[in-house]
């Protein structure tokens, strides 16, 4: 997410495009995919309709060397990945990482920008070991083996699709999931906590809105502007953990400041004093303080 020049700025003020076409030029950089589903079978959510299908449940996962897997290929075993279908028709790739067989929590997460689940599989291996918590994330429609284009509007059709899929292929309640977003999926993790409350919600990194990043002196949120999580997070009712750099480069640490100020339910935040954009998870007190969030916080709000 850059900065926008003089012209572009005026050119927004004065002739503002639609939202999609701000989300496509603030958010949106897919990498060249790094993973395939192979699949086994033909697939069971090929079929079109209204509301989310049955995952594919005979899927492979082929990773490139693009991803820079970590770990051995026995730990492979506990990945497993499926296609959900989402309510705008697309198909959603996802992948369940599973930790243990009786998990108090499951993450679902939703992953930043310019990423796929390839590239952030390890990362999922490492943080559910950690935290002794299964993940189940997805990849945005455009990204990864998702079909479909990047859009404000899919992401958040996307991520209700996940969410559908705890529900029906793994019997999760509410209370049994943990949102995380990272950067660009803090917006899909406010948008989907503003309907269903949960056990927690974890917001790294997170963007006010779209405007908000490409233009700082911005103060309120225009009818043309996207990711407005600004003005959702006031309907969010489950505990809220907020978590930036301090000197994050792409998006400020006033952002994450200003989501705490207005969340109903926050707990104590963590501000990584020198951290930026993308590496406030090597800081030691990032899984200190998400331990605490899930053993002490969630149980006590």
């Amino acid at each position: 997410m850059n900065g926008l020049s003089l012209s572009e700025l005026c050119y927004l003020f004065c002739c503002p495009p639609c939202p999609s076409r701000i989300t496509a030029k603030l958010a949106f950089l897919p990498p060249a995919p790094t993973y395939a589903f192979i699949e086994e079978d033909s697939p069971s959510s090929s079929n079109s309709s209204s509301s989310p299908s049955p995952p594919v449940s005979n899927c492979s996962l082929h990773l490139t060397e693009k991803a820079e897997w970590q770990y051995s290929r026995s730990e492979l075993e506990v990945i497993d990945v499926f296609y959900t279908r989402s309510r705008r028709g697309n198909r959603v790739a996802c992948m369940y990482v599973k930790i243990t067989d009786s998990p108090e929590f499951t993450i679902l997460f939703s992953h930043g920008n310019a990423v796929d689940l390839g590239q952030m599989s390890s990362f999922f291996i490492g943080l559910g070991n950690r935290i002794n918590c299964n993940i189940l994330a997805y990849d945005y429609s455009g990204y990864g083996a998702s079909t479909g284009k990047a859009s404000e509007a899919n992401i958040y059709s996307d991520a209700e699709a996940a969410w559908e899929t705890l529900k029906t292929r793994f019997g999760l309640r509410p209370d049994q999931v943990i949102l995380y977003g990272q950067s660009i999926g803090t917006a899909a993790t406010v948008d989907l906590a503003t309907r269903h409350e949960v056990a927690g919600v974890v917001l790294h990194s997170p963007l006010m809105s779209g405007m908000r990043v490409a233009c700082p002196d911005v103060r309120r949120t225009w009818c043309f502007d996207s990711f407005a999580s600004i003005e959702k997070i006031t309907r969010v009712t489950s505990p809220v953990l907020v978590i930036h750099g301090t000197d994050d480069e792409v998006i400020d640490f006033t952002h994450g400041l200003a989501l705490f100020e207005r969340a109903p339910r926050t707990v104590e935040p963590l501000w990584v004093e020198g951290a930026g954009h993308n590496d406030v998870e090597l800081y030691g007190q990032y899984l200190d303080r998400l331990r605490k969030f899930i053993q002490v916080d969630i149980r006590s709000s």
